[in-house]
């Protein structure tokens, strides 16, 4: 159970796949700027590397891996991702309309979003089991919906300051991205100490 602790902490905040592994950044900057879709987004993103990980820890395991197959990997969870996500925006585009509109051309990016490949990967070649897998994509999932849900703060805040000329828009937000990935580095060690 202690072991389970330490991936879902290390995972949510020192190892947070937006700020630490700089995967996701195109919805990180793309749908931060109202918190209801940074929030959205977060919740599809969890769901989606959930469920990826549950259909391509299996495939690997007991298709691929036994029948030397390994090196198709990628192309394999590539393709199981992609229809994960065609199955999220069919079930959000029934059941939650304002959110799939508001999420617009970013929900079907996370089909190529990298950090919900990167876990998948991720958790095969860190070895770790089923419970091990999902538990370390539930705290990627985490981890990615709290920077979302952090950044969003932060550009609310931006739309209302008054940066010199030549930082506003896109490289203000660059730098404050770069100062929010900054903070969660001072996470490192502290899960360690936490449960040494």
């Amino acid at each position: 159970m202690k072991s389970l602790i330490i991936i879902l902490m290390t995972s949510v905040l020192v190892n947070n796949y937006v700020l630490s592994k700089f995967l996701g950044i195109c919805p990180f900057l793309g749908v931060s700027k109202k918190l209801n879709q940074a929030a959205g987004m977060g919740a599809a993103v969890i769901f989606v590397m959930l469920l990826a990980t549950a259909v391509t820890w299996p495939i690997h395991t007991y298709i691929l891996a036994r029948n030397g197959l390994e090196y198709m990997k990628t192309i394999v969870f590539i393709l199981v991702i992609a229809a994960l996500v065609q199955l999220v925006e069919i079930i959000l585009k029934k059941y939650m309309p304002s959110l799939h509109a508001s999420l617009g051309i970013y929900l079907p990016l996370i089909t190529t979003n990298c950090a919900v490949l990167g876990v998948t990967l991720n958790n095969i070649n860190d070895s770790y089991n089923f419970i091990e897998s999902m538990v370390n994509s539930l705290g990627c999932g985490l981890g990615f919906l709290l920077a979302m849900v952090l950044f969003a703060g932060v550009r609310s805040r931006l739309e209302t300051a008054n940066p010199p000329e030549s930082f506003k828009g896109l490289p203000i937000t660059l730098i404050s991205a770069a100062i929010v990935a900054l903070s969660f580095f001072g996470f490192s060690g502290v899960v360690d100490g936490l449960f040494a």
